[in-house]
């Protein structure tokens, strides 16, 4: 079996004037929990609506289970389930109604997978009430429910966790969890809610004006969302110049609030507050801090400032 199951290869798209995509280069490993991160309009549906064969790209090309021709796409498709700008579901139907009419609409054979894939997300006790009554984590598990008939191989899930309550969000990371671990389904899964896909994922995209600027593994994320020395003085100017010339670092950040986040000298920190002090300044807080995936993508897409 081919290794990767998706690779894009220049992937553009241009919609009148706007370049949506610009030559994305991405690839995702079978096993992978593929964590998709964008600002709204980076780039991320369009992506998404590409691979799914709802658009076609204006230059570059899909290719899906180590095809790319469009007669193979077609077939390789058919290994993909997805939920796009919310699933798909009949408000007055029960879920194993929903289930139903979409395995008949899919083509799927034979009735046992409707409770089968009911059980799997945690929906086989919904009995007779109807979706429209759910709660927004039961309707987000029928919609994955919904693209898991037909066994896909790859799941493809636009903002899965939008509008749902902490509780919501925890039923769906372990639903995914499971998926995976227990089921070997690979995971793209596009989110604005970075802390959760820390949470969740095992690799990372990050999209920028319609441009793939990074990919990495959750082990090199964490290394490069490293430690840093949180810093408060009465005077971030003057401390900012004394880590210049006494440490000779340009490592650090005078954040909006005047604080500072130094990430040389992590280690001897003490070293570090004695410095200070010895040049009069007064320190009001100091302690040693690490950086999360949303920082980094602050960073990445050009938000912060650099002393």
């Amino acid at each position: 079996m081919n290794e990767y199951v998706l690779k894009t290869n220049h992937l553009s798209k241009k919609y009148k004037d706007n370049l949506a995509l610009n030559k994305v280069d991405l690839s995702i490993k079978q096993g992978q929990i593929y964590g998709f991160i964008g600002q709204n309009g980076a780039g991320k549906s369009t992506l998404i609506r590409l691979i799914c064969g709802l658009a076609k790209p204006t230059n570059g090309s899909v290719e899906l289970f180590g095809q790319s021709s469009e007669s193979d796409l077609i077939q390789a498709r058919k290994r993909i389930g997805t939920i796009i700008e919310g699933p798909a579901l009949y408000p007055n139907m029960t879920a194993a109604e929903n289930l139903e009419a979409h395995r008949l609409l899919k083509g799927i054979p034979g009735k046992d997978c409707v409770e089968k894939t009911l059980t799997l997300v945690g929906l086989q006790e919904t009995g007779k009430k109807k979706a429209k009554n759910f709660s927004l984590g039961m309707k987000q598990r029928l919609g994955i429910a919904i693209a898991l008939l037909g066994d896909p191989e790859f799941l493809i899930l636009d903002e899965p966790i939008n509008g749902l309550d902490p509780m919501g969000v925890v039923e769906i990371r372990g639903l995914l969890k499971k998926l995976n671990q227990e089921r070997g389904i690979t995971i793209l899964i596009s989110s604005h809610i970075l802390s959760e896909l820390h949470l969740l994922a095992t690799h990372y995209g990050i999209i920028h004006n319609g441009k793939l600027i990074d990919q990495l593994s959750l082990k090199e994320l964490n290394e490069k969302c490293q430690q840093y020395l949180h810093i408060k003085v009465n005077a971030p100017n003057k401390a900012a110049a004394v880590l210049e010339s006494y440490f000779q670092t340009k490592n650090f950040e005078v954040m909006p609030d005047g604080s500072i986040k130094l990430f040389d000298f992590v280690h001897v920190p003490g070293e570090v507050s004695q410095t200070l002090t010895n040049q009069s300044l007064i320190i009001e807080e100091f302690m040693p801090m690490g950086e999360d995936l949303e920082t980094y993508f602050s960073h990445r897409i050009g938000g912060g400032h650099h002393g």
